[in-house]
């Protein structure tokens, strides 16, 4: 099959954790060809969805893990299967890709498919499922956000479409930054923000739990560094080997139908204790940590899903 691949610059990634990498890497491995291009050169030209780009082949040396072939236009209605893995902001720009994507349809795969990507930001679908969920709220107006806060104590105040942990703050019964905080981010943002009911079993972990194709293949936990309540990678969590609970595999059955028929292939779920808390479908990460613990090929088993899609 002829693969292309929307995403962040290929030359920066970390190759023992990049989930594209990896995905890349397979896909090479079982004889497919691949293309790289970045989501600024995407483009809508007279009926045509075209990006610049170079074809791409990968390999398992960090600093010289990817070499591009000459810059090239394609036509990517000829291809068979494009990626939609650059990571969010889930901003403007990120949504228009999804647009100009979405015009493949019939003709290419796309993964994740882009109109639900972009009706499922990871913080809004978990609305759709109250009873998987801790108290939450979504608003902009300061009294609304008040009120959440004298009722559930301590809380988690972040934006609503942030990433990788940016802008996570927990604000205890006594905090008095509220207003503050609401402030900066108003000030620059007319996005509403999220406001969740803390959960302390945050301390013991952050569990990514990766589903292909709306059935769970396993998780990682994720355990913040000493001195913070953020768990995610990019701000020093630590992964650690974990399995699956009843109460996962319950969040999962629960979910996973849904994200199987709207073309949600590969999704990573972030569960708390008891309770999920993302549902991530832009960019999705935890392949090649989940990989290490388990001795499993996570990223085989993506593409015989998407294979099997394919016929």
């Amino acid at each position: 099959m002829k693969i292309a691949f929307q995403m962040d610059p290929i030359g920066d990634v970390d190759i023992n954790a990049d989930s594209s990498f990896r995905l890349a890497e397979e896909a090479q491995k079982r004889g497919h060809s691949l293309f790289f291009y970045t989501p600024d050169h995407l483009a809508y030209e007279e009926g045509r969805i075209t990006a610049r780009g170079h074809d791409l082949t990968v390999r398992r040396e960090q600093g010289n893990h990817a070499d591009l072939g000459p810059e090239k236009q394609v036509d990517l209605a000829e291809f068979d299967v494009v990626w939609l893995r650059q990571d969010p902001p889930f901003d403007m720009h990120y949504i228009t890709s999804t647009h100009l994507l979405d015009r493949l349809k019939g003709d290419v795969l796309v993964v994740n498919d882009p109109f639900w990507v972009r009706n499922y930001p990871e913080k809004l679908l978990v609305l759709d499922f109250p009873q998987l969920t801790p108290p939450t709220t979504i608003a902009r107006d300061l009294k609304t956000i008040k009120a959440f806060k004298e009722k559930h104590g301590d809380v988690i105040l972040k934006p609503l479409y942030g990433n990788g942990g940016a802008g996570v703050f927990k604000l205890g019964v006594e905090d008095r930054n509220l207003t503050s905080l609401h402030e900066l981010f108003t000030n620059f943002s007319r996005e509403p923000l999220i406001v969740q009911k803390f959960l302390p079993a945050v301390s013991a972990g952050d569990k990514r739990v990766i589903l292909v194709d709306g059935a769970p293949v396993g998780a990682i936990n994720r355990v913040p560094a000493a001195g913070e309540t953020r768990s995610n990678m990019h701000v020093g969590g630590r992964p650690e080997k974990v399995g699956l609970t009843d109460r996962d595999r319950e969040i999962c059955d629960t979910i996973g139908p849904l994200l199987k028929e709207r073309g949600q292939v590969f999704v990573g779920i972030d569960v708390i204790g008891e309770y999920l808390t993302e549902i991530n479908v832009t960019s999705p990460t935890g392949i090649q940590e989940l990989e290490r613990f388990d001795g499993v090929n996570v990223a085989g088993q993506i593409w015989d899903a998407i294979e099997a899609r394919m016929g």
